[in-house]
Order: C-alpha cells, then structure tokens, then sequence
C-alpha cells in the first residue's frame, strides 16, 4: 500500500493499461417529469381508493398519508422540472411534510380516544356527533 514504483503500472490489479482507451461522453439517462407524474398519480389513486373504501380509521390515516406523499413528489417534480436551481418546492415540501406529521399525531390521539370510549376503531361506528 506504499506508492508506486517506477515499473508499476497503476490501472487495473492485472497491470491493464486503460489510459489508451477511447473517451467516451456516456451519461445517465435523465429521468423525465412524466415518471415522476405517473407515480405520483398511481400513489393519489392508491390513497383515494383506500379512502373510499375503507372502515378502519388507522387505514384511512395511511390513506391520507399516501396523498400528502403524492402531492409532495409532485411539489419536488415541478420544481426541478422548472427551475432547478430556486429551491421554493423543496420548501414547500417541508412544510407540507410537518403538517403531514401533525395530521398524523392528531389522528392518531382522536383515533385512540374514541377507541377507549367505543372499543372499535371501525369508520361506521363513530357516531359521537348524531343526536
């Protein structure tokens, strides 16, 4: 692990040189703004349908926890489609992501607290509101 002497050659563990290569302009392939779209559709469709149809509050919380992820993808998609430089939809995703864990927090404690008065977390089961 010591440095090179004269005779070592320095490219590969065979002593390969690569120096003589051709250089080539290869880059990655760029990811467009219709993947990040589509993704971003699949996960609100997926949060939608959950919310529909589910009765169980905790899944209805992860429903919307699905939307607020696909708002916030998009939020990042547009603003590194659009100007990659400003960082105004990476702010906004921030705030997006604290309110998304307030909702959580909140939801969480009303979900418990009717869970200890009704003994269900079942949707159709909380009707603390009808007279």
């Amino acid at each position: 692990m010591g440095s090179r002497g004269a005779g070592e050659q320095g490219a590969g563990s065979r002593g390969e040189d690569f120096s003589q290569l051709p250089i080539t302009n290869y880059q990655l392939p760029i990811m467009q703004l219709q993947y990040f779209l589509l993704l971003a559709a699949a996960l609100f469709c997926i949060g939608i349908y959950g919310l529909i149809t589910s009765r169980n509050a905790v899944r209805v919380l992860m429903s919307i926890e699905l939307l607020l992820n696909a708002v916030n993808l998009n939020l990042m998609a547009f603003s590194n489609f659009l100007d990659s430089t400003l960082i105004k939809g990476q702010v906004f995703t921030v705030f997006v992501i604290t309110v998304a864990a307030a909702e959580a927090a909140v939801g969480l404690a009303i979900v418990l607290a009717i869970y200890r008065n009704r003994d269900t977390v079942d949707m159709e089961q909380f009707n603390l509101l009808k007279w």
